[in-house]
């Protein structure tokens, strides 16, 4: 699969690498972040523009979630039913996307990227529930831009190093949920705790 990716990228460029975003976002068995470090790393060889990769990058996600936002707006649990298992897009998935809604809400939309298997259902759970098109907008399309630019800049950061960091996401990428979710938490809690203080007694 790595081995197509990058005749995609190498030969195709930027419209290469929007359409591989866009089918691994729907829910394809693509490699999303491993790609985007590797375009960070073209990026890092002078071989693409950051900015043109980081628009192709973002529009390919953004195309690529709102796709699943139309089906299962449209085609809603039996279209998962008969197409999920071939895409990975499995039940337990599934639950896990509700149970992550009931918890944080829209929210999920922006950071269901950084969670393998859980972004490929987000956008779809969102639809299924008739979710307001510019409240999955706001936060579907803003976290396609930081989950871009992460890897965008990891992967450009690193340079040389790409077989190491190809390495460590393919190691601790079951990781990225729990940390991410750590992180997102302690931010939640943090917010919560400045509103309460500006709130007069």
């Amino acid at each position: 699969m790595q081995h197509y990716l990058h005749y995609l990228i190498d030969h195709f460029g930027y419209i290469g690498i929007m359409i591989a975003l866009m089918l691994g976002i729907v829910g394809l068995p693509i490699p999303d972040e491993l790609l985007l470090t590797y375009a960070g790393y073209r990026v890092s060889t002078g071989a693409f523009s950051y900015p043109l990769t980081f628009f192709s990058c973002s529009f390919g996600a953004a195309i690529g979630i709102s796709l699943s936002y139309i089906l299962g707006f449209t085609l809603g649990l039996p279209f998962l039913h008969k197409f999920g298992p071939k895409l990975h897009l499995t039940e337990k998935r599934l639950e896990q996307t509700k149970a992550l809604f009931s918890k944080f809400g829209p929210a999920v939309l922006f950071i269901c990227y950084f969670i393998p298997g859980v972004r490929h259902l987000a956008a779809f759970w969102a639809g299924m529930n008739a979710y307001q098109w510019r409240k999955f907008a706001l936060f579907a399309y803003s976290g396609a831009m930081v989950w871009v630019a992460v890897f965008l800049t990891i992967g450009a950061y690193f340079e040389s190093r790409w077989t190491a960091v190809k390495q460590y996401i393919d190691a601790y990428r079951p990781l990225l949920f729990p940390v991410f979710l750590i992180v997102f938490g302690f931010a939640l809690f943090y917010w919560h705790t400045r509103q309460k203080r500006k709130t007069p007694d």
